[in-house]
């Protein structure tokens, strides 16, 4: 048994997997928002709360979170929960909970679960991304997860949106919270998504209440959905123009949306370098479930190598 826990901006989700893919317990509780101390409390009592609930103690522990780990500090960095920037995350839960835990960003979690036996399961290369509070990515290349050199491999969330539209007020685009403009996660997360419709309706509305209202026939919810569907192929035509992927992965909140499955490649092909797309764009098969069977996952079964 191993525990895996995904780590977001609004939800902490844990569960406890059993061999390759047995979940015999489960749990989800709210993100103490801004609250770094806070935030070790809900997950050390979340591993106690899994751990009572299957009869065992001292489980090995894989935690999905946003940003990495500096490999020159050890630090947390780049997480848009900036609680916990510049924080020794893995020491101070490690010593909250007696025992070394694994630490992986939460779109390399999902790109794990999700190329081990979710919707790109016998591919050669998955790109995954998160569309949730924010948007990350991982990528995964013949059964291995890239980190890459620097630990920031698949990290598009915060490169700019491309072929901007100054027409859509993408010029240069709302502030990020690091303190660039444009950024991919000030567009296409979920908060990102319910700004823009915000700005050109007037209306507070999330992002699940603008897809109904879209579904509904309401035009400025659809024009909302046509404007997010083009920057959504925008910004995968440079994922594929880069690493051209066999499969695209989406998770996160806004990739329940199913329309996106249909709408973005029809749009995509007019920004990839190439007369054909053979990339497959395809929801996670195990949906907010993903991250955390990934989670669990950087503990390898007994026996098999990582």
């Amino acid at each position: 048994m191993r525990i895996g826990i995904d780590l977001g901006g609004t939800k902490i989700a844990g569960i406890v997997l059993r061999g390759e893919s047995e979940v015999c317990a489960m749990r989800r509780v709210a993100t103490p928002a801004g609250d770094y101390a806070g935030t070790l409390e809900a997950l050390v009592k979340m591993v106690g709360a899994l751990e009572q609930t299957v009869g065992r103690t001292r489980l090995p522990v894989g935690i999905g979170h946003p940003g990495s780990l500096s490999p020159a500090t050890g630090l947390l960095r780049n997480a848009n929960s900036t609680c916990l920037n510049g924080r020794p995350f893995k020491q101070d839960l490690e010593a909250r909970l007696g025992r070394e835990v694994r630490l992986a960003n939460d779109a390399d979690c999902l790109a794990a679960s999700e190329a081990c036996d979710g919707a790109g399961a016998g591919a050669r290369s998955v790109f995954a991304a998160i569309l949730g509070t924010g948007v990350g990515g991982g990528l995964v290349v013949d059964g291995h997860l890239v980190q890459g050199a620097s630990g920031i491999a698949g990290e598009w969330g915060h490169n700019p949106l491309p072929w901007p539209r100054a027409e859509w007020g993408e010029i240069p685009g709302p502030l990020c919270w690091h303190g660039l403009h444009g950024c991919l996660e000030t567009w296409l997360s979920g908060v990102g998504l319910a700004a823009d419709h915000a700005r050109a309706t007037g209306q507070p509305l999330g992002a699940e209440a603008i897809a109904a209202r879209a579904a509904q026939g309401e035009a400025s919810a659809a024009a909302t959905l046509e404007r997010y569907y083009d920057r959504l192929a925008r910004a995968l035509a440079g994922v594929i123009n880069l690493l051209d992927p066999e499969v695209i992965v989406l998770g996160g909140g806004v990739s329940r949306i199913a329309a996106l499955y249909r709408e973005v490649p029809r749009r995509w092909g007019s920004w990839i370098f190439s007369d054909v797309v053979n990339t497959k764009l395809v929801p996670a098969r195990f949906g907010d479930a993903s991250g955390v069977r990934g989670a669990a996952r950087l503990w390898p079964l007994e026996g098999k190598e990582p």
